[in-house]
């Protein structure tokens, strides 16, 4: 880092600013303090909105946000942070390892860590443990698995609405009018948005349906409007396009020569013969589980998201073509808990349930999923759960994806498994002032991923023309676990 860089990131952990920080309506002082023991001088804020706005008789919800004054004495407008999921939350990830860049950002603007209805600080909806349980030692087909997580939906959405949820309520288009009233409430003619994941589906969203409340957009990892579930054929892409990565190192090469044949290898074996473990419990105890092929997809799904979680899944996978299940049983003892009942949050079910996909769509990525290495289960339990609750779909309209000449920066990983760059161009293709930047070799968490991310951010926040469209960063060793 060079020594400017030191001084400004020095300043504004110091909470040093050069204009003094104003106090907003229903804001308290607070020290913020992040998992890296930084702290900086912030302020608490929140604002009560309709549940449910189609109701006069709603009852009121808090939303909860942190805000980071500016360090500077012109200051744009607030930089309101969307987290990812749906259901993340921005208070918390200020405090994980994105802090470095919220405080950097305060060279713009105010910074706002904004927590979503329904997440983090904001008003909490209660957990749903369903009475349904998918056996851990019984063969499961797909469409005993999806039905299973329909019928949990369903439970579950009978036991929020007992809890006074007002489930209509929780929609992205919800979460809109939530920035529009943040908005107002911080005494803003425009807010600039900065989000990735889910949180760019925000983004975009609110591009379509408030675009003169939007200054400037930064959006990384981009999720469409269409596109809550992504299709099949482009994941097999993805595997393509990490094979090639893996063969840039020969040691990858020659332990992982076709990754896609391995996958499909180990597949049809277990889809054939399912593989039963015992895995090693706190209490000295063993319990039984019997891996599956829908097991291995479900766990990929999760560990393509970044190349460096993409090392434990080609090892799992080569171990178990081994027939080695160490890795496995390993996994499961961290992550599994045996006999657990599906348990549901509200605000991510809600949100991805509403979002929806349409006819057509559901067509292509139902065809697609016949073949594809990892079938349906990207972005599991979606589509499987789609119609769960009658009308519950802001329907074909929303889905359109936005036009408009907002400035819109869109950061986009090659190695990115989980959003995948042809779906993120064509997420912003109505936007005639969108420029997408590739940082080759990185996933879908990416902004922490290099200096030069940071530096193209600030490049845009000072409306000044983004002349890097490229952004190469290293890649991890394959052969090598990241424990």
């Amino acid at each position: 880092m060079s020594l400017i860089k030191t001084f400004c990131l020095a300043l504004s952990l110091s909470g040093a600013a050069l204009a003094a920080p104003v106090t907003l309506a229903e804001e308290t002082p607070i020290q913020f303090t992040a998992q890296s023991g930084d702290s900086v001088a912030a302020f608490q804020g929140h604002l009560d909105v309709p549940e449910n706005r189609a109701d006069p008789d709603s009852r009121m919800i808090r939303l909860s946000y942190v805000r980071f004054p500016a360090t500077t004495d012109t200051p744009g407008h607030p930089i309101v942070y969307l987290a990812g999921g749906p259901g993340g939350s921005g208070s918390a990830t200020a405090r994980a390892h994105r802090f470095e860049l919220f405080m950097q950002m305060r060279q713009h603007g105010d910074v706002i860590a904004f927590d979503q209805r329904g997440t983090g600080d904001s008003t909490e909806l209660p957990a749903c443990t369903s009475s349904v349980v998918i056996a851990d030692t019984e063969p499961a087909t797909d469409d005993e698995i999806a039905s299973a997580y329909r019928a949990a939906v369903e439970e579950c959405g009978a036991f929020w609405q007992g809890e006074g949820v007002d489930l209509a309520g929780y929609t992205t288009s919800d979460s809109v009018a939530d920035l529009s009233d943040l908005r107002a409430h911080l005494g803003a003619e425009q807010i600039d948005l900065w989000g990735i994941s889910y949180g760019s589906h925000l983004a975009l969203a609110a591009l379509d349906e408030i675009p003169d409340e939007i200054g400037r957009v930064v959006i990384a990892s981009a999720e469409g409007l269409d596109q809550t579930v992504k299709l099949p054929a482009r994941t097999d892409a993805y595997i393509a396009r990490l094979q090639a990565a893996v063969d840039s190192q020969p040691a990858a090469r020659a332990a992982y020569p076709d990754i896609a044949g391995l996958m499909r290898r180990v597949h049809a074996r277990l889809e054939a013969n399912p593989m039963p473990l015992e895995i090693p419990q706190a209490d000295g105890s063993m319990a039984p589980f019997l891996l599956q092929r829908h097991h291995l997809q479900e766990y990929a799904a999760g560990l393509i998201s970044d190349p460096n979680w993409a090392r434990i899944m080609l090892a799992l996978y080569a171990s178990l073509d081994a027939g080695e299940p160490g890795l496995a049983i390993g996994l499961l003892q961290r992550f599994h808990t045996p006999g657990e009942a599906i348990t549901l949050r509200a605000m991510p079910t809600a949100m991805d349930l509403a979002s929806g996909i349409g006819d057509a769509r559901l067509a292509a990525v139902e065809a697609q999923a016949r073949d594809s290495l990892l079938g349906a289960y990207l972005n599991f339990p979606m589509p499987q759960i789609r119609g769960a609750w009658d009308g519950f779909d802001l329907g074909d309209a929303f889905r359109t994806p936005p036009t408009g000449d907002t400035p819109v920066l869109l950061l986009t990983g090659t190695l990115d498994g989980r959003t995948y760059p042809e779906g993120q161009a064509e997420a912003v293709a109505g936007l005639s002032q969108a420029t997408q930047v590739l940082v080759h070799n990185a996933g879908h968490n990416l902004f922490m991923s290099s200096p030069e991310v940071h530096d193209v951010i600030h490049t845009f926040m000072r409306a000044e023309p983004v002349m890097v469209h490229d952004i190469t960063v290293d890649l991890p060793d394959f052969t090598q676990l990241p424990f």
